[in-house]
């Protein structure tokens, strides 16, 4: 069995992402969002499939994650 890598694509940096930290970058895949850290870009992404970075977005708009 072969898995295929999917190149992530559209990289945008997060509007809550700062100068000094707590950068993100999400790109787009087949089906869903990839997420990596902006200021280390060789470490690699972490996808979601689009329920999951749905379920994700929803909850930060509902205040889920506030301190």
């Amino acid at each position: 069995m072969t898995v295929r890598q999917e190149i992530p694509g559209g990289w945008r940096k997060s509007s809550r992402s700062t100068q000094t930290d707590s950068c993100v970058e999400v790109g787009r895949v087949t089906g869903g969002a990839a997420v990596r850290d902006t200021k280390d870009r060789a470490s690699g992404h972490f996808t979601a499939t689009s329920a999951q970075w749905s379920a994700f977005v929803g909850a930060i708009r509902h205040g889920r994650f506030d301190a």
